[in-house]
């Protein structure tokens, strides 16, 4: 039995072959309808989301499988002090896979260690967001038709975008690629990172406060917004909350084929007047989501069945 709790239980090749299962799904989805048949997937989200929950129960609905679970944490029993370990035995009796969001970090291999069923982690505070980045690979792949040399810009919130150190992990793994930190000092990518990922990896990197400076050379631009959820003070978030907004006046120095990507939910680092640039992914990102996490329950029941 296997969970997902860091892109990095990934290897290459189950990237690349969960990026081309994902691909025939979107290209012959009736061969999948019935693929996960009597199979229950069971969705704990202790925190709140609307893409990743809802793209889970969608995944698991159309390869013909069925859905239980919360969306909240005080609409199950870790209202009343349940710990994580109890909740995932408790719904191993009941579900066939699991898809948990937690605000802890740890909290997803917490659960893993203790269900008899695979666990996805979907989220465990700032940590990581695996099957986010095996959305932000597949979307990359489909506009891009490659995840390698690739100049890969990366703005906003660094320091607490659990969705920004997936992302890198992954990203290090494949040929030419350079990354671009885009910040305020005060959200830079944490400095583990930058030692263990970026720097041991020989990944060559470049960090600014200057998104415009940097918009010529991208061939990616990933934004992201700031995280009230993440501040202890109101007075830093209120502070750094507008620090980027990509509007069209940004984007006159771009590449016509960039490709401008966001985790969402945005607030007001990515202006509504984007959305109309053919170059605005983000929403194409979204749909990924769902083909993703289709490709990743298929392997995960299928080797959990072996």
């Amino acid at each position: 039995m296997r969970s997902l709790i860091d892109i990095l239980d990934l290897s290459m090749e189950e990237i690349d072959e969960l990026i081309a299962t994902a691909c025939d799904i979107i290209d012959n989805p009736d061969k999948y309808a019935e693929s996960c048949k009597r199979k229950k997937l069971a969705t704990l989200f202790f925190e709140p989301s609307t893409r990743t929950r809802l793209s889970f129960e969608a995944a698991m609905l159309e390869l013909g499988g069925s859905v239980i679970g919360f969306s909240a944490a005080n609409n199950s029993s870790a209202a009343k002090g349940e710990s994580v370990a109890d909740t995932v035995k408790t719904i191993s009796c009941y579900a066939d896979i699991i898809a948990m969001r937690h605000p802890k970090e740890g909290a997803a291999l917490v659960a893993a260690q203790n269900a008899s069923i695979p666990v996805i982690n979907a989220g465990d505070g700032g940590h990581c967001h695996p099957t986010q980045t095996l959305t932000d690979l597949l979307t990359i792949y489909r506009e891009k038709g490659r995840l390698t040399d690739l100049t890969v810009g990366l703005c906003g919130d660094l320091k607490f975008g659990r969705t920004v150190h997936s992302l890198i992990n992954a990203l290090s793994r494949y040929t030419g690629i350079h990354i671009v930190l885009i910040s305020p000092e005060e959200l830079k990518l944490p400095s583990y990172i930058k030692k263990d990922v970026l720097q041991k990896k020989g990944i060559p990197y470049t960090q600014t406060t200057d998104l415009e400076a940097a918009i010529p050379t991208l061939d990616i631009l990933y934004m992201t917004r700031v995280q009230r959820e993440r501040f202890f003070n109101e007075e830093d978030y209120l502070r750094l909350k507008d620090s980027y907004i990509l509007d069209p006046k940004k984007l006159e120095t771009a590449k016509p084929d960039l490709c401008i990507m966001h985790p969402l939910p945005r607030v007001n680092e990515i202006s509504v007047a984007v959305d109309d640039d053919p170059r605005a992914c983000y929403f194409k990102q979204v749909l990924c989501g769902k083909y993703a996490r289709m490709a990743l329950i298929l392997k995960l029941l299928k080797e959990a069945s072996v």
